[in-house]
C-alpha cells in the first residue's frame, strides 16, 4: 500500500480500537481511518457474563463489525497486525500486506496472562471470547446431564472476572456442581469498592461457593489443581491436591502486542508505557489505548485495565489524533471514575457510583441501562433497546 501521512491506523476493534474509529468518524473531515481487526465481531465483554447465562443473546452484545462501520467512513481490513515498523512508519500484517501509516493507534487488547503456572493453556477455560463462551457453557450443560457426586469447578482469580462468573455459574450448575473460587491474596475484589465486596460475599455464600482465600495454584492437570498455603510462620507451605472436572482461568490479562520496532519500553503485564496525552514513549506518531496501554493518573498511579478506562481514552485519542495531524498541542487525559458495576448470579447486581449504592434486581437492571448507552453506536443501541423493549412485553 502507499504512503499515505494522513492515514489513520487502529490495529485492534477492541473497546479503544474500535470506540477511537467511531469517535474520529464523526468528525469532520476527519483522515481516512483504517481498522486492522481479525474477528468478525466486536465483543461487549462486561455483558459476556449475560451471553453466558442466556439473559442476553449474542447479536446484542457481539455485533459485527460491518454492520458497525457500515457507512461510517472507515475501512475495515481482517488481518492481524504481525509487526510494526515505528522508524518507517509501516505495519506488516498477518497476510504479508505492507501499510504505511501516518499515525498509528494499538488498541490491540490482552491475553490471558498465566504467571508461569503450568497447564493454564492445556486445561484452563479462559473468559474472553465467544468460543470460551461456547466451551463453558457445554461444560456447565455435560455437569448437570451427567450429575455425578461430588463434581467440582474450580475459578481462578478472586477479581471482578472471578467473582462475576463464579456466581453466574452457581446459578446455571443450579447444585450439579460445587463450584470453588480461588484467590491468592487474602480478599476477594482488591482495589473495589466496600459495599461491592460485600455484597459479593453475600452472594457466593447464597450460592454455596466456597471461597479459597490465601491460596496459590501451583499446576493445573487434566482432572486436579497443585495448591500451595502459604504458612504464617514462614514455614513451607502447605501442599493440596484438589480433584476437579473443569478449570476456568480468571487470574489476569497482559498485553497482547505485536512485536514493534525499535522497542518501546513496557511496564508491568508488558503494557506500553504512555504518556498523558497517550502517545507510547519512545514512538514517533504511535499511540495506545486499552489493556495494551499503562497510562498515569497525576498522582502516578497506573490507571485501571478496565473498559470504562478504554471508553473514556477512545474520545480523547480522536481528538489527540486530529491535534496532532493539524500540529496542534495535544490534550492531557483525564479519567473520570464513574462508578463500579458487577454482575453477581442471574437477574442480580452490586453497584456503587455516580451517587447510588444499590444491589439486587434494580441494580441488575441499571446497570444492563447502563451499558446500553454504552454500546457501540446509535443504531445498535436502539436495536438493542427494541429488542429489550419486545421482550418485557412478552
Amino acid at each position: 500500500m502507499a504512503a499515505n501521512d494522513a492515514l489513520v491506523v487502529i490495529a485492534g476493534g477492541g473497546f479503544g480500537g474500535l470506540y477511537t474509529a467511531l469517535a474520529l468518524a464523526e468528525r469532520r473531515q476527519h483522515p481516512p481511518i483504517l481498522l486492522i481487526e481479525p474477528n468478525e465481531r466486536f465483543l461487549f465483554l462486561p455483558l459476556l457474563y449475560e451471553l453466558l447465562s442466556g439473559e442476553l443473546r449474542s447479536w446484542e452484545i457481539a455485533p459485527r463489525y460491518d454492520e458497525l462501520l457500515a457507512g461510517r467512513g472507515v475501512a475495515w481490513l481482517r488481518e492481524r497486525v504481525a509487526s510494526v515498523d515505528a522508524t518507517s512508519h509501516r505495519l506488516l500484517t498477518s497476510r504479508g500486506r505492507q501499510i504505511a501509516y501516518g499515525q498509528l493507534v494499538l488498541a490491540t487488547g490482552g491475553q490471558r496472562e498465566s504467571y508461569g503456572v503450568s497447564g493454564v493453556a492445556e486445561h484452563g477455560l479462559g473468559f474472553r471470547t465467544l468460543a470460551d463462551v461456547e466451551r463453558l457453557q457445554a461444560l456447565v450443560q455435560r455437569l448437570r446431564r451427567e450429575a455425578k457426586p461430588l463434581q467440582r469447578l474450580a475459578v481462578i482469580g478472586g477479581g471482578p472476572t472471578g467473582v462475576e462468573l463464579a456466581c453466574k455459574l452457581a446459578d446455571l450448575l443450579d447444585g450439579a456442581a460445587v463450584v470453588e473460587l480461588i484467590e491468592q491474596g487474602g480478599e476477594l475484589l482488591p482495589g473495589g469498592r466496600a459495599f461491592n465486596r460485600d455484597q459479593a460475599h453475600t452472594a457466593l455464600q447464597r450460592r454455596d461457593v466456597r471461597l479459597r482465600t490465601h491460596t496459590r495454584v501451583t499446576a493445573i492437570e487434566a482432572e486436579s489443581l497443585q495448591l500451595s498455603h502459604p504458612n504464617e510462620e514462614n514455614a513451607d507451605a502447605r501442599q493440596e491436591t484438589l480433584r476437579v472436572d473443569g478449570v476456568v482461568w480468571a487470574a489476569g490479562v497482559s498485553a497482547a502486542l505485536p512485536p514493534i520496532q525499535p522497542a518501546p519500553p513496557l511496564g508491568s503485564g508488558g503494557r506500553l508505557v504512555c504518556d498523558g496525552e497517550l502517545r507510547v514513549n519512545g514512538l514517533e506518531d504511535v499511540f495506545a489505548l486499552g489493556d495494551g496501554a499503562l497510562v498515569r493518573d497525576g498522582e502516578g498511579t497506573p490507571l485501571p485495565s478496565t473498559a470504562q478506562v478504554a471508553f473514556q481514552q477512545a474520545d480523547l485519542l480522536a481528538r489527540n489524533l486530529l491535534h496532532s495531524l493539524a500540529e496542534e498541542p495535544l490534550e492531557s487525559f483525564l479519567w473520570k471514575d464513574l462508578g463500579e458495576m458487577i454482575s453477581l448470579g442471574i437477574g442480580e447486581a452490586s453497584l456503587t457510583g455516580m451517587g447510588l449504592t444499590l444491589s439486587g434486581p434494580a441494580a441488575f437492571r441499571l446497570r444492563q441501562v447502563a451499558y446500553l448507552a454504552r454500546l457501540p453506536g446509535l443504531p445498535h443501541q436502539l436495536k438493542v433497546a427494541a429488542g429489550w423493549v419486545a421482550d418485557l412485553s412478552r
